[in-house]
């Protein structure tokens, strides 16, 4: 990745610690920042949305786009997206099914709307937070498909505008992610892991219990009061 120094970087943005770690990487590389972020009525729409504000301007980002994807709320079939499906307690990626709130090929269409900004503002990379096998247990989050989706971006993009699809914690548990977050002085207090929006986070939803066992495992303090045990 040295090789993409001083170029722009289209960065996929939740403003959860997955990609803001991804901001932290970038950053670190000398990358010119290009924030996207994606309101697809989620039900922490608001508090991702402060989130990805904060670390736009912490990471002093060139270009920010906040793209509304309200189909995917008006599809539903996701505990993110419908209110009258419960989200879950426990952990999917441990019973090994995929969870209620999976948004059907959400990172597909998100990767794709970040792959057309890309092409017009000449960005040389996209980078997505997705881990595979200490996440969520989301079928989008592997490497086949991001893989795949890298090839199919290049394809149906001019030729000049060849992209690289980016994907540098993939194969990292969730406790390594957070040593590379502290090491690059991530500030943790700006982002949202929980699957709901309020003041604080739940502390019980799957994305809340995944950081406080990464944080615990990376024996590192989380600022946020609620992983406080």
């Amino acid at each position: 990745m040295n090789s993409l120094n001083n170029k722009l970087a289209v960065i996929l943005t939740s403003g959860g610690m997955d990609s803001s770690t991804i901001l932290a990487i970038a950053a670190n590389l000398g990358l010119k920042i290009a924030a996207i972020h994606f309101d697809y009525k989620q039900r922490n729409r608001i508090k991702e949305h402060e989130a990805f504000i904060e670390l736009s301007k912490f990471y002093n980002a060139q270009y920010t786009f906040v793209s509304k994807l309200y189909t995917l709320g008006e599809i539903g079939g996701s505990a993110l997206t419908d209110y009258s499906i419960d989200i879950p307690k426990e952990i999917p990626i441990e019973n090994s099914r995929i969870p209620s709130t999976y948004v059907p090929f959400r990172n597909g269409i998100m990767l794709s709307i970040a792959a057309a900004w890309a092409e017009i503002i000449k960005a040389k990379s996209i980078f997505i937070g997705v881990v595979e096998e200490d996440s969520s247990g989301y079928p989008d989050c592997s490497e086949k498909f991001i893989i795949s989706m890298g090839q199919c971006i290049n394809l149906g993009r001019k030729p000049e505008s060849a992209v690289n699809l980016i994907a540098p914690i993939i194969h990292l548990k969730k406790s390594q992610i957070v040593k590379i977050g502290e090491s690059l002085d991530l500030p943790y207090e700006k982002t949202w892991s929980c699957y709901r929006s309020g003041d604080i986070h739940c502390g019980e939803c799957p994305a809340c219990r995944l950081r406080k066992r990464a944080f615990r495992d990376a024996k590192v303090p989380d600022p946020t009061s609620y992983l406080v045990e």
